[in-house]
């Protein structure tokens, strides 16, 4: 996986360097001789910088966490300025706005700074609690206002450590919730380097426990470890199966998925819909966690009722939001599949660039409900 990463880099750095280029051809002109040469100097720094943060996730100790944090947040300032760069000159080719060319340049580095800095204070805070209903046809009475209470996506690494999964956990466990669904990528790093940071999952509590299915940062990490560790902690994996969960006299069927990505790296893990049903009772409602949205299609052929999915982060940032449809069916919030129903979270952490800006991180609370009577 190091080797993946850093051949990755090889390839894709000239083209990081030619973007901080043209950044810098498009904007310094416009400034100041002792201008010119700081920015000049901040974008070369920002072309070592940015890798540098990536990299680092392979290396332990203070130090490094420090260069993860000024590497990520350097990538998200970068993004925001480039997309705000490209705007610039998009709106300079209109007639009549050549006087708007010193302004403006001066304007984008000002407005990506302060951009980058609510988005760092978005995605700090502790995720707000966004309320879900869903309505499933002929839902028993026993399971009418059962809560599922979803977290998705934290990211556990280099920016991302224990007191924040500790106070993620603390309004979990305010909300009393019947069950608890994790929807993949917890972590990013081996088990070795964070399981410091993983233990206060322990700590979640709900009536029927804590369940959680593996997402592509699962096997970036090395997912059998970690499998093992989640299970030490207390919280059931669903690997292609089910469990049938009784509450209050009726039952549900919950079943999960290992990621698509996940047969690349463990040939077992074959995330299959079909085979996480196997042996399930019939007439019950099917519940399936599947970390990525795009699992919906063979979930509604498999005759799920209900996905609950992540992955996406709703985007993150502006304006990466609007094209998370290239790779996935939907972005965040309840969809439709045939019957199936889809959730998917914008996440409760973040990846890479501590940025949430347009997209806020949540902590989902769903309720069942049987639809009203016509």
């Amino acid at each position: 996986m190091r080797g993946r990463i850093r051949r990755f880099f090889l390839r894709i750095w000239p083209v990081l360097a030619l973007l901080h280029v043209y950044i810098g051809v498009q904007l310094l002109p416009s400034y100041g001789l002792a201008a010119r040469a700081i920015g000049a100097a901040l974008l070369a720094l920002s072309v070592l910088l940015i890798p540098a943060g990536f990299l680092s996730r392979f290396r332990s100790g203070d130090a490094w966490d420090k260069v993860a944090w000024a590497g990520f947040f350097d990538l998200g300032l970068f993004s925001t300025t480039l997309v705000l760069t490209l705007l610039r000159e998009i709106v300079l080719l209109l007639p009549d706005t050549a006087h708007w060319v010193r302004p403006s340049a001066v304007a984008v580095p000002a407005a990506a700074l302060l951009v980058s800095l609510i988005g760092l204070v978005n995605a700090r805070r502790v995720a707000r609690v966004v309320d879900v209903r869903v309505e499933i046809p002929e839902l028993a009475p026993g399971l009418e206002g059962f809560t599922i209470v979803q977290i998705s996506d934290i990211h556990v690494g280099p920016t991302i450590k224990a007191p924040k999964v500790r106070a993620i956990v603390e309004r979990v466990n305010a909300l009393q919730p019947d069950l608890v669904a994790i929807t993949g990528d917890v972590v990013d790093g081996k088990v070795e380097r964070l399981r410091e940071h993983t233990q206060p999952l322990r700590e979640l509590r709900a009536r029927h426990g804590a369940w959680l299915v593996t997402g592509n940062h699962e096997y970036y990490s090395g997912a059998v470890p970690w499998v093992a560790e989640f299970e030490r902690l207390g919280l059931r994996c669903l690997l292609d199966t089910h469990a049938v969960v009784s509450h209050d006299g009726a039952r549900f069927v919950l079943a999960g998925v290992t990621d698509p990505q996940g047969q690349a790296f463990e040939p077992t893990h074959r995330s299959d819909p079909f085979k996480a049903l196997e042996g399930s009772p019939e007439g019950l409602p099917r519940i399936l966690l599947a970390h990525q949205p795009r699992s919906s299609e063979l979930a509604a052929r498999a005759g799920f009722d209900l996905q609950l999915s992540g992955h996406t982060h709703g985007g993150q940032f502006w304006p990466w939001n609007h094209f998370v449809g290239l790779q996935q069916p939907f972005t965040a919030g309840l969809h439709r599949v045939a019957q199936l129903q889809v959730y998917v979270s914008r996440g409760t952490g973040y990846w890479g660039p501590p940025k949430r800006f347009g997209a806020p991180s949540e902590i989902t609370r769903i309720r069942l409900a049987a639809p009203p009577a016509p």
